[in-house]
């Protein structure tokens, strides 16, 4: 079990960002493409009972072209300034067996999304940008994951970046405020 404080910062200009953090001498980490499947009950108690949600990726790295497939299960402990979760990951190589037994078990795939990810590092902050396909989520956002509460101010006025613009919503939630759930 990991825990994780992110935000996301909506609405950026990919190519922008990437300039910033090259310009800070962020070290590009990633460049991967992902298939994210979510997955809950039908009614919804992964992310009703629990404050979550239960993942299936798979990810390939084109900078070393490394594949993994990885089962996810987070839950958000908190989102006040930024979201903190605890999330329990495990590597796995059959994830059709795995979704035959979460079938079995009476969940379905809420939705399939597919994405573009590109990771940055400077020292402990974490810069993930992430441009979905246009049927999950049509605009380019960029996770910033701290391990100290301090680095999000820090990472916030490295990159000049405006603080309306920030957020601690998942993924489902931003589909749902913009109609997609």
């Amino acid at each position: 079990m990991a825990k994780e404080l992110e935000v996301k910062v909506l609405g950026i200009n990919r190519k922008e960002i990437e300039e910033k953090l090259t310009n800070i001498d962020a070290i590009k980490i990633k460049d991967e493409y992902q298939k994210n499947i979510i997955l809950d009950t039908e009614d919804n108690i992964i992310e009703e009972k629990y404050n979550g949600y239960l993942r299936i990726r798979e990810t390939k790295n084109y900078m070393n072209n490394e594949k993994k497939i990885n089962v996810t299960l987070k839950q958000i402990l908190s989102d006040e300034i930024y979201r903190e979760n605890k999330e329990f990951e495990s590597s796995i190589d059959n994830p059709k067996a795995l979704l035959e037994i979460f079938k079995i078990l009476g969940l379905t795939i809420k939705y399939i999304g597919y994405k573009e990810r590109v990771s940055y590092k400077y020292e402990d902050i974490l810069f993930e940008i992430d441009t979905w396909d246009n049927d999950t989520y049509p605009e380019t956002y960029m996770e910033i994951e701290i391990q100290r509460k301090d680095d999000l101010d820090k990472a916030i006025n490295m990159l000049n970046l405006d603080k309306n613009s920030i957020t601690t919503k998942s993924i489902t939630e931003l589909r749902k405020e913009i109609g997609m759930e």
